[in-house]
């Protein structure tokens, strides 16, 4: 095998496929990059054996045939290259020779019989995005995925889509998070609602590699698999099995109180209520919702913190604390000038909320606090 293409390309090519590399793999054929030339280009592709990426580069191929070559290291070789174009010749004993200009690098190879297929939905669901709103979207919820295995379910994030929208719902028992893109989409005949529960590791590494523009991201999805493909790439991944946790039954169905309060000003008091909550054994900050006002505190044995501003109040008053990294996470997620607070009480859910229409929602557990 004999090809020569531009370094760069090479090396953003192995930047995207890379994602899909386990740190401990099961097999040593799957720390390798899957490299196949035809008159068409040359095809990269790695595994970790559920999460599959390919993805198509242009390249002027002398010589066609495949190869695996150890995926971090060839990436990094090619990263230090000086430039310009690359020439790659790959011997019968699968080795590699790597010339660009004045460096020349060899690299041993795998027999790429063993490299298993990457396995493609036939059939399915198709639901098409704008690459740009699904990136927006995964990285306003991922956040809120959970990282316990002992409930496996929630280590995903639950896609559903309807008939005018497609939402993502992620849970980790502390806090929930949705986000909500409003357009037409096909149902399959008979079918009014179609939900998958894609692996949280998998959505991460799928919003690195969208790019920021409004090309649709076509996923398919069926009972098992979900196939994503944009521009030259695909993805393809195991679906997490069993039913997830119906959130709709934690959400509640009114509130007592309901506070607004700038978004920046509330980030940045909490910001620095939280250097100090993070001295403090719990982690602590505290908010305290008057008429026309809001106190944020936090207090640890070096010192406190309290923070005034100025908040619009309807019901109750309300004296609550969260963990600081929790509400945080939700604020910073957050893209409207004000921030919309409903509450109940000081140990009920607080969701957060657009105070005009519902293309996000956020739900937070407060931390009970005993005067």
């Amino acid at each position: 095998m004999q090809f020569t293409m531009n370094a760069q390309d090479l090396l953003d090519g192995l930047n995207t496929v890379t994602r899909a590399l386990a740190a401990r793999p099961a097999k040593q054929i799957l720390e390798g990059v899957l490299i196949e030339a035809d008159e068409h280009g040359i095809v990269l592709t790695c595994s970790d054996g559920s999460l599959s990426i390919e993805t198509t580069l242009t390249a002027e191929v002398t010589e066609p045939g495949r190869t695996v070559l150890p995926g971090r290291l060839f990436t990094e070789l090619v990263r230090k290259l000086p430039g310009g174009s690359v020439t790659i010749k790959v011997g019968a004993n699968h080795a590699a020779s790597i010339q660009c200009m004045s460096s020349k690098s060899n690299l041993a190879g795998m027999n790429p019989v063993e490299y298993p297929e990457m396995a493609e939905v036939e059939s399915g669901s198709e639901v098409k995005i704008p690459q740009s709103k699904l990136k927006e979207m995964i990285s306003r919820v991922v956040f809120a995925i959970a990282t316990d295995e002992s409930r496996q379910i929630l280590t995903g994030c639950l896609m559903e889509v309807s008939r005018d929208e497609a939402r993502l719902v992620a849970l980790d028992g502390f806090r929930l998070a949705i986000q909500k893109v409003f357009q037409p989409f096909d149902m399959p005949e008979g079918q009014d609602v179609i939900k998958s529960v894609i692996p949280g590791r998998v959505l991460s590494e799928l919003s690195r590699i969208l790019l920021d523009e409004d090309d649709f991201c076509t996923l398919l999805l069926d009972k098992t698999r979900m196939q994503a493909s944009f521009g030259n790439t695909h993805l393809s991944t195991v679906l997490l099995a069993g039913e997830y946790i119906d959130y709709r039954k934690i959400l509640p169905p009114s509130f007592r109180t309901q506070a607004k309060a700038n978004k920046t000003e509330v980030q940045d008091a909490i910001d620095r209520a939280s250097l100090m909550a993070r001295e403090g054994k719990n982690n602590l900050v505290r908010l305290s919702f008057t008429d026309g006002s809001l106190a944020i505190t936090s207090n640890a044995e070096l010192g406190d913190v309290h923070e005034e501003l100025n908040a619009v109040l309807a019901g109750d008053p309300i004296d609550i604390a969260f963990n600081a990294k929790y509400i945080t996470d939700v604020i910073r997620n957050i893209t409207d000038d004000e921030l919309c607070m409903k509450f109940n009480s000081n140990v009920s859910p607080c969701v957060v909320s657009p105070q005009e229409g519902d293309q996000y929602l956020y739900l937070i557990l407060p931390v009970r606090v005993f005067q």
